[in-house]
């Protein structure tokens, strides 16, 4: 038999076989007697004179005045009381030695040391006297021993629990593992960590944040990313505190060497990729026929119906251009030759090299840059070529390109953000998925620039192997 690691284990571990039985002081029930109604009115009267020659006794005399230590949390006297009745030769049960217990392992403030220099001395004559602990009992023995600044021995106590058939709990792991992340023991932390997921008890936030603390401390990183696992599995919203642990991982220098964003959504960790989730077809259709329907009624019925009709003889189109906003991407002037490097840009990356549609206001087409020569030229081929379509006067040509991108299920290149009122009536949770998976940016001056292409992954939290790095962090920040 392997040596237990200290002498109150090894106490624990000789007695755990000749405990007493408690005192029982409950009443018996009439389903015991059978139904015998005078006899178990016997039986009552019985129990009630139990309960108050109890009440009288010297146990149940210091049960009370423990009661009220503890509501005090008086430990000098509750430890006076607890003298006294040695001396007296008082019989103590379980619950006397809890209450005992609890109030050794409180912080008092005027006797700081003296709970905790006594807390065990009453633990050891709890065993002498064949009392059998309970959870609470272990519990609050490591609460002592985490007190004195002790993990060690609040971890052994843990793992006596087992010794005698005591089931622990989530509580009954705090001292010890809160003990180890706070003297910054990270290995010594997961051992419990690892002993509490064998017993089959589940860490909450509280456990989980001391953790992620002590890792983070210990750049610790794939642990770190482990308990970030978890807290999204268990946790749905993580408190202020926990917050900003989570912010000072990700904006540390050490955070950002060992992970980098991958454009593929390929963890440099792991290895994991990213997924990009499939809009389901029926939700674009019911989505394009509601844009429709509300764009009919904003706008001139007649005139959208005509673009309609037009879209279908001339479409579809692998892109849809918000003409205005391109051509104003850099200031107050509107740019045709921006513009068309973009149309250019979008045509050649086309499978089918075709121009995108380009949506513009008729007011762009007949006035003001719209004269010059060179800018009427990029107009006339567009015409010619069938990607060209000019919203009437009074319409708002964002019904137009967004209903365009929409039917064609096809990029849409616009840098609107399009969060304001015209979009809010929209009001459906498919469109920002839309927009994730079809929206393309330019990236400030757009003369050889690269387009802000959408990302080749879903932008939302993703079920993954333990080890996302730096990729998990942008995961979240970006999705809120």
């Amino acid at each position: 038999m392997a040596r237990l690691a200290c002498p109150l284990s090894r106490s624990i571990f000789k007695q755990s076989q000749h405990w007493r039985p408690l005192r029982c002081c409950h009443a018996l029930t009439l389903a015991t007697l059978g139904g015998d109604e005078a006899r178990s009115t016997t039986i009552k009267l019985w129990s009630k004179a139990k309960r108050k020659a109890f009440f009288d006794s010297p146990e149940g005399v210091l049960l009370r005045n423990l009661n009220d230590c503890s509501k005090d949390g008086d430990v000098v006297q509750a430890l006076r009381h607890y003298d006294h009745a040695r001396q007296s030769g008082t019989l103590l049960t379980l619950d006397h030695y809890n209450k005992l217990l609890y109030l050794c392992s409180l912080q008092n403030g005027d006797v700081p040391h003296l709970g905790l220099k006594r807390g065990f001395e009453i633990f050891q004559q709890m065993l002498n006297d064949r009392v059998q602990p309970n959870e609470a009992t272990f519990t609050i023995a490591a609460r002592v021993a985490a007190a004195k600044e002790d993990p060690d021995m609040a971890f052994e106590l843990l793992k006596q629990m087992k010794n005698v058939a005591v089931a622990p709990k989530l509580r009954s792991y705090e001292p010890a593992l809160f003990g180890f992340c706070k003297r910054g023991d990270a290995e010594k932390a997961y051992l419990v960590d690892a002993h509490m997921v064998e017993s089959g008890i589940v860490a909450e936030e509280p456990e989980l944040s001391a953790l992620l603390e002590v890792s983070v401390a210990a750049k610790k990183e794939d642990k770190v990313y482990e308990i970030l696992h978890r807290l999204r599995a268990t946790v749905r919203q993580v408190s202020e505190p926990t917050s900003r642990l989570l912010e000072e991982w990700f904006d540390s220098e050490y955070a950002g060497k060992i992970g980098r964003e991958d454009e593929d959504g390929v963890c440099s960790s792991c290895g994991e990729k990213l997924v990009s989730i499939d809009i389901d077809p029926k939700e674009t259709e019911n989505f394009s026929a509601s844009l429709c329907k509300l764009a009919c009624q904003k706008e001139a019925k007649s005139n959208f119906v005509h673009f309609q009709k037009w879209l279908q003889r001339h479409g579809p189109f692998d892109a849809v251009v918000d003409g205005a906003n391109v051509g104003l991407a850099n200031g107050h002037k509107f740019s045709f030759s921006q513009l068309n490097t973009v149309v250019e840009q979008l045509r050649q990356m086309s499978p089918s090299k075709r121009l995108p549609l380009v949506i513009l206001h008729i007011s762009r087409v007949n006035g003001g840059p719209a004269q010059n020569p060179k800018n009427r030229r990029f107009i006339e081929n567009w015409k010619k070529n069938g990607a060209l379509y000019v919203t009437p006067q009074g319409s708002n040509d964002d019904w137009y390109w967004l209903y365009a991108a929409v039917s064609c299920k096809c990029l849409l290149l616009t840098n609107d953000e399009m969060r304001d009122h015209l979009f809010q009536l929209l009001g459906s949770s498919f469109f920002p998925r839309w927009k994730e998976k079809h929206q393309v940016r330019t990236l400030g001056s757009t003369c050889g620039r690269p387009l802000n292409m959408p990302p080749r992954y879903s932008i939302v939290i993703q079920l993954m192997v333990v080890g996302m790095c730096q990729s998990l962090h942008n995961l979240w920040t970006t999705s809120e």
